[in-house]
């Protein structure tokens, strides 16, 4: 049984209360960022259950005017992974736990759907696996944009042949020094913000302290690595839809350019 948690907070550093901000849709009507985040996760085939996880009240209560089910976790959760182990009384016998972030409305479903696959087929080598995304000229691009503007945006991950993870971080890497043309394949690698994790992984991890290079790069996966538990990287295609976070206010048009060019409502 695969469960999927959303974890939403109002007191974002870079954006607060984004989880409640408005983006229209290919049609002008407008949707919460979280509600956008629950219908995404409710197109996932091979989800029995879709839950969001918060402690503020307002994300509680805007959440059930739509239907979603809510899970009231502490207010001392640092991220989003361990709102998901703190979640995960709540949640019964689930057999995996997909963390579908809340300022990510355009996952597209067969990006989780991959993860729960991959996550069937591995056994028990891998603690974790997350979906990447193989940059265009474009998306390097702007990903390059946003460093040299001293913009916190997207997150880029190196892997090796068999697709364990590497590294990840804020920066652009690996390291290139140029551009890339609509015709040549970037080297470059965007991490998706979805995870999907065994449960008794999920409890090591609430165990264990916060990290150097977590604490650094701001990346909760990181914790995973630094003590020894292995990500299983998964390479998905993006089949012509533009995918991009909410990291900041800035990239409200680029998500609602999105919306609108894929014909999300």
């Amino acid at each position: 049984m695969a469960v999927i948690v959303i974890p939403a907070r109002f007191a974002s550093s870079r954006y607060p209360g984004k989880p409640l901000v408005a983006l229209r849709g290919a049609s002008g009507v407008s949707k919460s960022l979280i509600r956008r985040s629950w219908d995404a996760a409710c197109a996932v085939r091979g989800a029995t259950r879709v839950v969001v996880a918060t402690d503020d009240a307002r994300i509680a209560e805007h959440a059930r005017t739509f239907g979603a089910e809510v899970v009231m976790t502490p207010d001392t959760c640092r991220n989003g992974t361990e709102r998901c182990a703190a979640a995960l009384p709540a949640l019964g016998g689930a057999d995996l736990v997909v963390n579908l972030q809340g300022d990510a409305p355009l996952t597209p479903p067969w990006f989780v759907e991959a993860l729960i696959e991959a996550m069937a087929e591995g056994g028990g080598e891998f603690a974790a696996a997350t979906p990447v995304l193989r940059c265009d000229a474009d998306a390097h691009r702007r990903f390059t944009e946003d460093r040299m503007a001293g913009r916190v945006g997207g997150t880029t991950a190196v892997f090796d042949s068999a697709g364990r993870a590497l590294y990840f971080s804020k920066e652009v890497v690996p390291y290139t020094g140029r551009m890339f043309t609509d015709t040549e394949p970037c080297p470059v690698f965007h991490h998706v913000g979805v995870y999907a994790y065994r449960p008794d992984a999920l409890r090591a991890y609430a165990g264990w302290p916060e990290g150097a290079l977590e604490r650094w790069e701001g990346l909760e996966q990181l914790r995973f690595m630094e003590n020894g538990a292995a990500i299983r990287c998964v390479e998905v295609e993006g089949r012509g839809r533009a995918f991009w976070e909410l990291n900041n206010p800035v990239d409200l048009d680029r998500v609602e350019a999105a919306l609108h060019d894929a014909g999300i409502d």
